[in-house]
């Protein structure tokens, strides 16, 4: 790969100016293998630059990704957000009772129902970081979205990059990653979950580029939500010898959080969707079929594939088109190889929300399905709770630098319900995907209302204690004061529990003590 290095000549830091009364904008270049990258000045922080849409991988249609090496001479204008992944969103929740002027605001920013385009050429990345600086390079966060693997996530703004990069003087990644049947198709004699072989590449550009933009390539810390933590850990597994990240950190998601497709089922699915556009069957041959369907239009393909049906649960219908069982890069036995330490070895982080359901039971309404209180806890604790209990404490018995957390803010602006007789006495609580705006600073965009000022202190606390884990993967969270995560002690962190923004620590055996000792996620199977 070219451009590994950033030259003195390689960044050129020029002014583009308007009519005179209108102040200069600064619009950094940066030469990379996709070309060389005119960003510009982020939104709403003044020393944040923002490099978006940069194209880092292509692909033919369910194919693993190539990365991407830009013509010669190429110069791209990166201050536009790039197409999302093509997607079958969920509908506009129905549900009447959101709080008043926010709630819809926020289920919509977290739910991608937003009017951005969608194109297949939609392996792109978005960067945010300040000047380049002479002290050294930043640890880089790279950010898997959630969604099921289903919904597009890098323009909703709970994810815009720019306040924790500020914040913290590090670069933050999003990337764009293909979505149902194009990124998990099932079609038998391919290469599966090109989704995930898509982050892979973009973590493959990001290391041979990332200093470009004032990054450390041997300072890459993953992190996801829901579906996107899980992903976050199955790259240690599928890569544990070449993991490229330093670390890794999973919100409300682990390899153990759901059970893959099976390779049977996966195909079922495949063909479901070939039967109903003309293109043939299982009896047929795979190769033809699989042409056929590539070649089919889009819109035909996505129609078909948002009318398979999906498997029930207790709580939730099963995304259909997500991981699928190949044993190279989603595996079947993610406890046994745990057990086993077959994954890399390289610090982690992972944690849940209290109230992961608050997000769910919307779900739920929409679907008429109808929980009792405890089916719901007991929701959050095999979806989301003992999945993290089992993965960090697997590290732990690795000896590896491990650290867990639970969120528990429930804030008046990111509050999408009140404790309602439709939903049960609880409001929504901290719901799932609720910690990441802590993370990413962006509650106020969310939500459209100002922040109390010890939400703020909990942001700028969080923020902290995660550039901590990024600066010094090995020692950084014990420097800030979090104890290295044991199963015996006091060190599981509380966050912002009664909306303080101190932490309080405590014995995980509070939250784990009903888990099984085997791995079983349902009725949390729906949960993603």
């Amino acid at each position: 790969m070219i451009f590994n290095t950033l030259s003195a000549a390689a960044i050129a830091w020029l002014s583009i100016s308007g009519a005179s009364a209108k102040p200069v904008r600064r619009s950094p270049q940066v030469v990379s293998s996709s070309g060389t990258i005119i960003g510009h000045e982020a939104s709403n922080t003044s020393d944040v630059f923002e490099f978006l849409g940069i194209k880092y991988g292509e692909a033919a249609r369910f194919a693993p990704p190539a990365l991407y090496v830009a013509p010669s001479g190429t110069v791209y204008n990166a201050s536009e957000w790039s197409p999302d992944c093509p997607s079958n969103k969920p509908p506009v929740s129905s549900f009447p009772n959101f709080t008043e002027p926010s709630g819809l605001r926020v289920w919509k920013a977290f739910a991608a129902q937003n009017t951005n385009p969608s194109s297949e050429d939609c392996l792109k990345l978005n960067i945010w970081t300040k000047t380049p600086n002479v002290s050294g390079k930043k640890p880089v966060f790279v950010w898997f979205h959630g969604g099921r693997f289903t919904i597009p996530g890098p323009h909703s703004p709970f994810y815009n990059g720019q306040y924790f990069a500020s914040a913290e003087d590090v670069v933050v990644v999003t990337t764009n990653y293909r979505l149902g049947i194009l990124g998990f198709s099932g079609a038998p004699g391919i290469q599966q979950n090109a989704a995930i072989l898509d982050q892979r590449a973009a973590l493959e550009w990001l290391r041979d580029n990332v200093a470009a933009f004032g990054g450390d390539p041997d300072r890459i810390v993953i992190f996801g939500q829901s579906a996107g933590g899980s992903a976050v850990d199955y790259h240690t597994f599928a890569w544990k010898d070449d993991p490229i990240a330093a670390a890794g950190i999973s919100h409300s998601g682990t390899s153990m959080s759901f059970n893959p497709n099976s390779p049977e089922y996966a195909q079922t699915l495949w063909f479901n969707v070939s039967q109903t556009i003309g293109c043939g069957g299982p009896s047929d041959d795979a190769a033809t079929v699989l042409a056929c369907v590539q070649a089919a239009e889009l819109t035909t393909v996505m129609a078909a594939a948002a009318k398979v049906p999906a498997l029930p649960t207790i709580a939730l219908a099963q995304a259909t088109f997500h991981p699928t069982v190949d044993n190279i890069t989603v595996f079947s036995n993610y406890q046994e190889l745990s057990a086993a330490g077959a994954f890399a070895k390289i610090p982690y982080m992972a944690g849940n929300t209290n109230f992961e359901a608050g997000w769910y039971k919307l779900s739920a309404y929409g679907a008429k399905i109808n929980l009792t209180e405890d089916q719901w806890d007991l929701f959050v604790q095999r979806a989301f709770t003992c999945p993290t209990g089992y993965s960090t404490m697997y590290r732990v018995n690795q000896d590896v630098p491990t650290w867990r957390y639970r969120y528990h803010g429930d804030w008046d602006n990111l509050r999408m319900y009140n404790g309602t007789a439709g939903l049960g006495p609880r409001g929504s609580g901290a719901y799932h995907g609720t910690d990441i705006s802590m993370i990413f600073g962006t509650a106020e965009d969310i939500s459209g209302l100002t922040n109390t000022a010890a939400e703020d202190a909990t942001s700028s606390y969080m923020m902290g204690a995660w550039a901590a884990f990024g600066r010094d993967p090995q020692n950084g969270l014990t420097s800030y004061g979090w104890p290295a995560y044991s199963v015996d002690g006091n060190t599981l962190v509380e966050l912002a529990l009664d909306n303080s923004p101190a932490p309080s620590f405590v014995a995980p055996s509070i939250y784990d003590s009903p888990c099984p000792a085997t791995n079983a996620p349902l009725p949390g199977q729906g949960g993603f």
